[in-house]
């Protein structure tokens, strides 16, 4: 009787120690090349994104080069983004580019109807944006107006944009001062066209899009991969649609998710929550990996060479407007909780990487999930800023197989796993390892074993702080910052690594 007692002992005290965490990465079996498109960014004309978050004008007395700021330019280039999506979003299918191009002074106003009802200038159009992309060295992702606008008006902006001849539409670009065409890859055909882009069926879209599409034209050598307006959120239905009806079309169908942790009429704070909603917070996000696998099993039907991308061109996390604020500029602060949310999904995207070819968080400065604020002269990097900062090592690197197997985050009879991780190779034989502790209350220590090939070096860094809700603010604007990372120990069969509660962590290993 007393050996079973000590059994049942036993056995009880090895189901209450926590299981171990255990990481197995492949890194001799990589065939998918993680695309830097993945770490694309959005902009539109909402809000403080363009004006005061990049064009502030010649004159401002902000920094600027031809009107666009220096310290944000540098800061995106820090990050090494990819590519920019622009004018919107719902802005898109309101906005008639040629009132955006020619003098300045002369250029007609509009009201903003989607966002506050404020007057635009036009100011900022389609020289400024791609003068943009060009100070930024990274790919332009233009969203033509399929709701208000025209066949027409669309094809004679990409003839404007890209064509090297002798038409009309590209010495009205030479008469405005552009004397060599643009590259322009990627281009949208609408946005939204379910909702704010035009409140359409997607039987009604889809033969609306292969007429749309085949009037924007491949001019000299530039190829348009164009993008297809694809589903909100779970709706597989509008996937089934295109594809079925489509695909032949399209290079790449968007998908828009946002994270809201409570309810479209009252999303919550961004920065006053408890562990319940921190909790239902990144529960949400981490529903982009069941996303993302059922409109790819519906795209596999049709496409199963995988040729058309999915594009989540829209996601992040969208909360209350900070108080005080215009509702209608979704102006909202970034906390360590908006970081967590940016690194388990990137690493959902990292591993779809085979249908995953792009996405663009929303949005760049000033807006929603935003990587920089800017007030006035002063500009601050936000959590999700340094997500980027980290990550940027997988652009264009080999994604490397993984199995995990980890402990669960529990609240209030609720479970999620605890460790977030994507691996992969660059160029040089580097291997690198993200890793996202969600918990966060405990530490978590991740067993790591590497498969096909031996660590000599191991570096680090982690973003991390005191309070998930910690956020960077003008007067303390370093409050959550990447720093380095010492806590993983390399022996002869493992690397032991001990993730900080509510971290993320970037490992690199050296052959």
């Amino acid at each position: 009787m007393k050996k079973i007692i000590t059994s049942i002992a036993i056995c009880g005290l090895a189901l209450a120690l926590p299981a171990q965490n255990k990481l197995i990465i492949n890194a001799d079996q990589g065939k998918e090349t993680i695309s830097k498109h993945i770490y694309g960014h959005f902009s539109e004309h909402l809000g403080r994104c363009i004006y005061g978050g990049y064009w502030v004008g010649e004159d401002s007395p902000i920094p600027n080069t031809r009107g666009i700021r220096n310290d944000v330019v540098k800061a995106l280039k820090d990050i090494q983004i990819p590519n920019l999506r622009w004018p919107g979003g719902c802005f898109a299918d309101e906005y008639h580019w040629m009132d955006g191009i020619g003098p300045r002074n002369q250029r007609p106003k509009m009201v903003n109807t989607h966002w506050g009802g404020v007057t635009e200038d036009n100011s900022f159009g389609t020289h400024e944006f791609l003068d943009l992309c060009e100070q930024l060295a990274c790919e332009p992702y233009i969203c033509g107006n399929v709701g208000s606008g025209t066949v027409e008006e669309m094809s004679k902006w990409v003839e404007y944009i890209t064509f090297d001849g002798e038409s009309p539409m590209a010495n009205l670009r030479r008469s405005n001062g552009r004397e060599e065409p643009w590259k322009v890859k990627f281009w949208g055909v609408g946005n939204e066209n379910w909702g704010c882009g035009g409140n359409m069926t997607a039987a009604f879209y889809t033969d609306l899009y292969r007429r749309y599409a085949t009037y924007c034209r491949n001019y000299g050598d530039n190829r348009l991969y164009k993008i297809a307006g694809g589903p909100n959120a779970a709706d597989y239905n509008w996937t089934e649609t295109m594809m079925k009806n489509a695909a032949g079309q399209m290079q790449g169908l968007s998908l828009h998710y946002y994270t809201v942790p409570r309810t479209w009429g009252n999303k919550g704070s961004a920065t006053e929550f408890d562990e319940a909603e921190y909790f239902t917070t990144i529960e949400k996000a981490l529903s982009m990996d069941e996303l993302v696998t059922k409109h790819s099993v519906i795209m596999d039907r049709f496409d199963p060479q995988k040729r058309v991308g999915l594009i989540p061109d829209e996601w992040g996390a969208w909360y209350n407007v900070e108080p005080g604020t215009n509702p209608g500029f979704l102006y909202q602060q970034n906390t360590l909780r908006d970081a967590i949310v940016a690194g388990v999904t990137l690493n959902i995207f990292n591993a779809h990487c085979d249908r995953v070819k792009m996405s663009n968080i929303a949005q760049t400065v000033n807006v929603l999930q935003a990587v920089i604020l800017t007030e006035e002269e002063k500009m601050l990097l936000t959590p999700t800023y340094w997500v980027y900062w980290l990550y940027k090592v997988h652009h264009d690197a080999t994604l490397l197989p993984i199995s995990l197997t980890c402990n669960k985050y529990e609240q209030d009879r609720r479970r999620m796993d605890a460790v977030s991780a994507s691996a992969s190779k660059d160029a040089s034989g580097k291997i690198h390892v993200t890793l996202v502790n969600i918990d966060p209350n405990r530490e978590q220590t991740v067993e790591t074993y590497l498969r096909g090939a031996t660590v000599k070096k191991v570096t680090g860094k982690i973003l991390t702080s005191t309070k998930s809700s910690d956020h960077n603010t003008f007067d303390k604007p370093n409050t959550v910052s990447v720093k380095d990372f010492n806590d993983a120990k390399l022996s002869k069969e493992s690397l032991s690594v001990t993730l900080p509660a509510k971290s993320i962590v970037l490992l690199e290993m050296e052959q």
